[in-house]
């Protein structure tokens, strides 16, 4: 299953373009990155890959072919391709957990039994199981995050959308988002995440965009992508740990 995006551009009205021609290919790949400083427009893509908004030109392709914007494509487009947005407040609905992320599925008719099923499974992937009759307000952050992953993951996509996954998580949070994301991964899925944690993304991802000022300035592997000191101080981000080690006292990089 494909997903790309082809000379995409995109502003918001009466704005200047926070897009501009972008191309990336997210199939070959089984975790890919996309980083940038603040404003390049990484939550904006990712908004466009999920049919939120229609490119002002360019296309967002799925096995080829562009996406459509009726409501029957975009239902059935959101089922294959999911988002865990920065902030779980803002795709959280419900005040019980289970009703949240059962939520998705009565809207596509599932049968219950299946549902409690799906339910199940989503939050032992995420570690959330004894969270499943909890009411919303009194989870954590991290678990918040869960849960709307958890969310996602009921539908059994293709493709998750990552935003800042990390984000206000504790080191205990983050380890189990690193175990979710390559636990996802091994399940033959894909996995698209933005992140400020440049070590992160150097960890997880095996291919990576480097984005500013809404164009794709640089891409490939982290191993590479990473390695230009100057550029990458240039568009507002830092050097990965290991690739620093590596520079200044010779340590082997991890391919």
């Amino acid at each position: 299953m494909t997903l790309s995006v082809q000379a995409m551009g995109f502003a918001y009205e009466d704005d200047s373009p926070v897009l501009k021609q972008v191309t990336m290919d997210f199939a070959a790949h089984a975790v890919v990155g996309v980083v940038g400083a603040n404003g390049c427009g990484k939550s904006t893509l990712f908004k466009l890959l999920l049919g939120l908004y229609q490119p002002a030109h360019g296309q967002v392709l799925w096995q080829g072919q562009p996406l459509t914007y009726t409501k029957k494509a975009l239902f059935e487009h959101r089922q294959r391709v999911t988002l865990v947005f920065q902030e779980p407040d803002q795709q959280i609905f419900y005040t019980d957990v289970f009703d949240d992320i059962a939520f998705s599925l009565r809207n596509l008719g599932v049968d219950e039994t299946e549902i409690q099923r799906r339910v199940h499974q989503a939050l032992s992937l995420v570690d959330g199981q004894r969270l499943i009759h909890q009411p919303v307000q009194s989870l954590s952050y991290g678990q918040k995050k869960r849960v709307a992953i958890a969310g996602a993951l009921v539908l059994d996509s293709q493709y998750l959308l990552l935003d800042e996954p990390t984000a206000g998580l504790d080191p205990a949070g983050m380890r189990q988002m690193k175990s979710l994301i390559e636990t996802f991964a091994a399940l033959g899925k894909h996995v698209v995440m933005s992140s400020h944690d440049i070590n992160l993304i150097y960890e997880l991802c095996d291919y990576v965009y480097v984005m500013a000022e809404g164009k794709v300035v640089n891409a490939g592997k982290p191993a590479t992508v990473f390695l230009d000191q100057a550029e990458m101080e240039r568009i507002g981000l830092t050097q990965p740990w290991r690739i620093k080690m590596y520079q200044e006292w010779g340590i082997p990089l991890e391919e």
